[in-house]
């Protein structure tokens, strides 16, 4: 099991790592730093996907304050909110001919990887959150597993768009009836009376009891949108990251298209996208068969 020596070495290597990153980049040859400053979440806000959300642009000396900032950005500090992770989405394009930024970028992206099996080592989640935050007092430990994506090749593109995600569960058709018993009990704000909300729950019992006994259910229900990052060689050569962390474009080339991050509206739908039909829309169940 990881001590908490250990613990504390491994991330004093790593923050270390990042501070060197970050004091190279100040000195190294920055084409272009661009910033994408997103609302600060608060307590109030974990609990609900926003439908909106502003985006304001910052570009220069600013933005790549803001840029390395975001780099060492691991610990609660003054945050309104400890449970949603604070997003920097940026991109900075640095000259970096003798691939010593690079070398730097490996080294701090394997520390992370390193301090991050250190503490999965320890089995048992309550040993581990304890472990942690006694040998790195108020780390966001997520945060600090946080890659750094580079690219250090000539795209054609580095774009920036929202991804939505979505928490999905797998359950039979008992075991959403369970779920659905357990309901019956709950208040509701959103319904006149407790009679209403069981009068609603026991619709949705009876829409899952005619299921056939082995069909599989879904709940599928969507998170917090993420910004990320695109990056195309061609149409089928491409891939995509997350703009958690400013994206670096190492020896950038004008020949490469690079992108803005934009307001993101929950109203602009994608039409490819797979019209969700749900068996009970209140809990985004799906009938799978």
């Amino acid at each position: 099991m990881s001590s908490k020596f250990n613990l504390r070495s491994s991330f004093d290597y790593l923050f270390d790592q990042i501070n060197i990153l970050c004091e190279e980049i100040k000195h190294a040859d920055v084409v272009s730093c661009h910033y994408y400053l997103l609302p600060e979440v608060t307590e109030e806000d974990e609990k609900k996907a926003p439908d909106n959300i502003p985006v304001s642009k910052v570009t220069g000396e600013d933005a790549l304050d803001k840029c390395l900032n975001g780099y060492k950005d691991v610990f609660v500090g003054n945050k309104k909110s400890g449970k949603i992770l604070t997003r920097h989405p940026g991109i900075i394009s640095i000259k970096d001919p003798d691939l010593s930024l690079k070398a730097r970028l490996v080294e701090v992206n394997k520390a992370k990887q390193s301090f991050k099996e250190s503490i999965l080592e320890i089995n048992n989640n309550d040993a581990r959150f304890e472990a942690v935050h006694n040998a790195v007092p108020n780390l966001i430990t997520l945060a600090a597993y946080r890659k750094i994506h580079f690219e250090d090749a000539i795209p054609y593109s580095v774009r920036f768009t929202w991804m939505k995600k979505h928490s999905s569960l797998t359950l039979s058709k008992k075991e959403a009836l369970e779920m659905l018993n357990k309901s019956s009990g709950y208040s509701n704000p959103r319904v006149i009376d407790q009679q209403n909300w069981m009068q609603i729950v026991e619709s949705e019992k009876l829409r899952v009891g005619s299921l056939n006994e082995k069909s599989k259910l879904r709940i599928k229900r969507p998170t917090r949108v993420t910004p990320e990052v695109n990056i195309r060689f061609t149409a089928k050569n491409r891939y995509h990251v997350s703009a958690a962390l400013p994206f670096i474009l190492l020896n950038p080339q004008q020949e490469t298209k690079i992108g803005e991050l934009t307001d993101y509206s929950s109203s602009n739908v994608d039409v490819r996208k797979k019209d969700y039909s749900y068996l009970i829309e209140r809990i985004y169940l799906e009938n799978l068969d």
